[in-house]
């Protein structure tokens, strides 16, 4: 045996081989490379490889094909190792290739729309464990392309649950009711996620992208990528469900969003947040939550707080999702969603507000947030401020005022304005800022009074009777709470804007019972001249 004609090769620390150099350099260009750069002759040469494809297992399938003259059975199980072979151990340069692998693996690669639903698949998982290098190849968007085609296919033409699957043993359901015929859509639309799961996340995401370019269902996709999520974190390590979670956020977010439930992103949320995915993957998912947010829940909203905050649900994640739903502008969002998220907001805001440790600048975030046109009423927001203040004895009078600010006193009810003038909690200005705004409510409601209404045949006319009990309402209270505030602690400019608003009220409620004695009057001359008109003769 002459020593000086083979040439030991390390495996990636494997196995060690002892191959013929002439033979192993007549098709490799790697080797042949390594031995004319070798110096002090050629005995006792070693090649060691830290990164070979395969392991020793390729490094024995490449030897097979250079000790039988080129000639090798490709097929599925073996294509995407001679792909990364051929390709690490440079097998198109060599000269005196008499066989060129290259060219081989070309042809075995047109025949692959001809390929099986099963063999593409074989061929998918080999590749995940040969990654970057076939991916470079070629070879894995060719066998992602023709399984996608596949199922594009199966979705237009097949007919039934037995011809969808191109390995279908031939299952037929023949039953024509309804829950039948749900089922067997069902399992049309859904008969390939099973096959699926077990490929990684990168693949997964070359095949939604690809699915994207045929415009196959949204919906479908979606469904998919929540069920492979569910399927793969069963067995998934810690790192690995980051990554898979990363993977399902990105592929969501380049989908139709009207495709994807409010309650579905939620779900997803809740799971992430407890992985500590990548933060530019998490602000897709809170936008894409944002943009849904008129269809979320108060229980979708009430999330615990991070660890180390110490309030009790999570706010700042909560105004995040508003300026989300806002960021398109408010003036391009529709005025119904912007009522619902209002509404939405006015039950957390109230939810939250017992929380002694929920800052008094949180608060009012939360408040504000909303615009002021959104809201008909901020009844609910006082009553929210009431359990604040409640929660919050120790605040200032100038954090009191502070919070107060973010009250629409225009927006209160009668029976709110009256409760607020009996709070000890508010600070009194409060009060006479409802008082204010309950005087604007009647001079706006006397100037309408005194415009002219057209004629009502009826002598007991509903809409007067409902003037008529507003203004005796309307006087009654404020002169109500203008006898109850007590301003003893305010300055003397303050008591005197009190006593004028006082002597106007007065002076309203005079114009009012002179306003109600004259409609009265009105009412009675109206129903004298029908009761003279009813006595006449009918003319023939």
């Amino acid at each position: 045996m002459d020593v000086s004609s083979y040439l030991q090769v390390d495996v990636n620390g494997e196995e060690i081989f002892l191959v013929d150099k002439k033979i192993i350099s007549s098709y490799s260009g790697r080797i042949k490379k390594l031995l004319g750069k070798a110096r002090g002759g050629t005995r006792n040469l070693k090649v060691i490889f830290h990164d070979f494809p395969g392991g020793g297992e390729g490094f024995e399938l490449i030897s097979r094909f250079c000790y039988s003259n080129g000639k090798i059975d490709i097929n599925p199980s073996n294509v995407s190792l001679l792909v990364c072979l051929a390709i690490f151990m440079e097998m198109n340069e060599s000269s005196s290739t008499v066989h060129n692998l290259f060219e081989q693996l070309e042809k075995s690669l047109e025949e692959i729309k001809y390929w099986t639903w099963s063999e593409l698949l074989v061929v998918l998982k080999h590749c995940q464990n040969l990654l970057p290098t076939v991916d470079s190849s070629g070879l894995l968007h060719k066998c992602v392309d023709s399984l996608v085609g596949r199922l594009a296919l199966a979705s237009e033409a097949s007919p039934c649950p037995s011809t969808s699957s191109p390995d279908s043993s031939g299952l037929r359901l023949s039953t024509d009711t309804r829950s039948t015929d749900s089922l067997k859509n069902n399992f049309r639309a859904t008969w390939w996620f099973e096959d699926l799961v077990s490929l990684n996340p990168y693949l997964v995401t070359m095949l939604t992208k690809s699915m994207v370019f045929r415009k196959f269902d949204h919906g479908v996709i979606v469904r998919f990528l929540f069920y492979y999520q569910k399927s793969r974190f069963l067995t998934a390590t810690l790192e690995e469900k980051r990554e898979i979670m990363e993977t399902v956020v990105e592929m969501l977010d380049s989908l139709d969003q009207r495709s994807i439930s409010c309650k579905s992103l939620f779900g997803i949320l809740r799971v992430a947040l407890n992985l500590s995915i990548d933060k530019c993957c998490r602000n897709k998912l809170e936008n894409m939550i944002g943009l849904q947010l008129d269809q979320a829940t108060l229980d979708n909203l009430l999330i615990p707080s991070p660890v180390g905050m110490d309030h009790m649900y999570d706010v700042n994640l909560v105004l995040r999702f508003i300026r989300s739903f806002l960021g398109t502008g408010f003036c391009r969002v529709p005025l119904i969603r912007m009522q619902r998220v209002a509404n939405l907001m006015d039950l957390y805001i109230a939810e939250v507000s017992p929380d002694p440790c929920l800052k008094l600048s949180k608060f009012c975030s939360l408040i504000r947030v909303i615009p002021d046109s959104a809201r008909e009423s901020y009844d609910g927001i006082y009553h929210a401020m009431d359990m604040y203040l409640e929660a919050h004895a120790g605040l200032s009078v100038e954090e009191k005022k502070r919070l107060c600010y973010a009250l629409n006193y225009e927006k209160l009810s009668s029976e709110t304005c009256k409760h607020l003038a009996h709070n000890s909690k508010f600070p009194s200005r409060s009060a006479i800022e409802a008082l204010a705004s309950q005087q604007n409510k009647l001079k706006n409601l006397l100037e309408d009074t005194n415009q002219p209404k057209p004629f009502i045949d009826s002598p007991c006319s509903s809409v007067d009777t409902e003037i008529k009990d507003k203004k005796e309402d309307s006087c009654e209270q404020i002169v109500l709470y203008a006898g109850r505030l007590d301003i003893s602690n305010e300055n003397e400019k303050v008591r005197a804007n009190l006593q004028g608003m006082q002597c106007r009220v007065v002076e309203l409620e005079k114009i009012c019972k002179k306003m109600q004695n004259q409609m009265s009057k009105m009412l009675k001359s109206r129903v004298s001249r029908q009761s003279n008109a009813r006595s006449l003769p009918r003319l023939c």
